[in-house]
């Protein structure tokens, strides 16, 4: 029997979440790294979106697409 909590942790729109918010920690991490302390993850966020959250979201899309059409991808 599925649960009101399964319904949402398997929703796409979740998932989508959840995998935005992976490219945003691995982005505080580089940049922490480089700066040589915690940036914080307001300051990684702002500047994940800025600089990677279009892109990212149309390569998204993409393979998306591309697993959609039975290609095998």
């Amino acid at each position: 029997m599925s649960t009101p909590d399964s319904f949402v942790t398997q929703s796409n729109l979740y998932q989508e979440f959840l995998a935005e918010r992976d490219e945003i920690l691995k982005h505080k991490w580089l940049e922490s790294e480089k700066a040589g302390h915690d940036i914080g993850f307001e300051r990684a966020l702002l500047d994940w979106i800025r600089k990677y959250r279009n892109h990212w979201r149309e390569n998204r899309r993409a393979r998306s697409k591309g697993n959609d059409s039975g290609s095998g991808n």
